[in-house]
């Protein structure tokens, strides 16, 4: 038998039939027609080679192979309901999971150490791995499920992804003690420009959010120093 030809609708038809004995009720049951609770019949005996039921003045009475098998079919059917009744609810003390999230250094130094403690402490067994992902590799990084979750600045868009926003911050200027502007009353943008920058970006080449926005200003800044490491 090529199980990847079966319809495992079949099967719980099947179940219906062999306890209802009457094709009217397993389709009430199921869902469908009478038709298409015969044309299912129709199917599981050209699968199993057998008439698994005999119609009679008590109803579809099962046949030897058809008893041999409901079973095995029944066992089958409750695990896969369990499987879907178990994907739909979490229970943290007994997870043994691990998960992949994609995160800069500074994201892992932000938000790993309380991440870290509450799992220890809610869900012992689980297992954390963290790691950065190309960003335009995200999505699919995700849909092939080597990847649980990103967390980034919110630059995909695609839709199929599903987004939660864990924090906002403001952007600074960071400079040096005893820096000559360190003092300064009110710092401007000519005061910003007139400096050397460093650039963050876990990207080697390509333009970061400070120098889109400049950009958009028709000016840009001078970087004489670009890192892929906050830390």
């Amino acid at each position: 038998m090529n199980l990847s030809k079966v319809d495992l609708n079949l099967f719980i038809v099947f179940d219906a039939i062999y306890t209802e004995a009457n094709l009217t009720r397993a389709g009430q049951i199921v869902g469908i027609t009478q038709p298409a609770v015969s044309n299912a019949l129709a199917r599981l005996r050209e699968t199993f080679n057998d008439p698994l039921f005999v119609r009679t003045a008590q109803g579809m009475v099962p046949t030897p192979m058809a008893q041999n098998i409901i079973g095995p079919v029944r066992n089958a059917l409750s695990l896969l309901r369990v499987s879907v009744q178990e994907s739909r609810i979490f229970n943290p003390l007994q997870a043994n999971k691990t998960y992949r999230i994609s995160m800069t250094d500074l994201t892992e130094a932000v938000i790993l150490p309380a991440l870290f403690q509450r799992l220890r402490r809610l869900a012992p067994a689980v297992i954390i791995e963290s790691f950065l992902s190309k960003r335009r590799e995200t999505t699919k990084e995700l849909a092939a499920g080597r990847l649980d979750f990103a967390v980034d600045a919110p630059l995909n868009t695609d839709p199929q992804v599903r987004h939660v926003k864990l924090m906002g911050d403001k952007y600074v200027c960071a400079m040096r003690k005893g820096h000559p502007l360190a003092t300064k009353e009110k710092f401007v943008l000519d005061d910003y420009l007139s400096l050397t920058h460093i650039h963050i970006s876990s990207r080697r080449s390509g333009l970061g959010h400070v120098d889109l926005a400049l950009g958009k200003m028709g000016i840009q800044r001078k970087i004489a120093l670009r890192s892929q490491h906050y830390l």
